[in-house]
């Protein structure tokens, strides 16, 4: 049986309606869409995939500035901040942005470990 690893102490995607507007919390996932509206004044909106489901990510300017390497590279990335709802959408005002990319390496890893014949990260065939 295959172990996945989780971010530690992440809300699931489905569960963000469950604290109060406001509230901190840490969402982690895949990021399916990075947007930089010409018109958002330096915000960023990140769209982060989980398996339960999808969250919307906030990003100011200030933070863009301060996790910049993890916004524009990160291909999963853990997200602290508070939750905002408006007009029946929930979003995460991001306070702290974390690359957690490498969790996808060790993913990789272990499902490429656990079938025959498949090639390495370096392009080696396992025997």
């Amino acid at each position: 049986m295959q172990i996945w690893p989780r971010p530690p102490n992440c809300l699931p995607h489905d569960q963000l309606d469950l604290p109060p507007n406001g509230a901190r919390v840490a969402v982690a996932g895949l990021v399916i869409v990075r947007q930089r509206p010409g018109t958002a004044k330096g915000v960023i909106f990140i769209t982060l995939e989980d398996e339960t489901g999808i969250s919307n990510v906030i990003v100011w300017r200030k933070n863009y500035e301060r996790f910049r390497r993890a916004v524009i590279a990160g291909r999963a990335l853990r997200v602290t901040g508070r939750v905002e709802r408006s007009s029946g959408v929930t979003h995460v005002i991001a306070e702290r942005i974390e690359d957690i990319s490498w969790m996808l390496d060790e993913l990789l890893g272990a499902a490429g470990a656990t079938e025959p014949g498949s090639t390495s990260s370096a392009g080696v065939a396992s025997r």
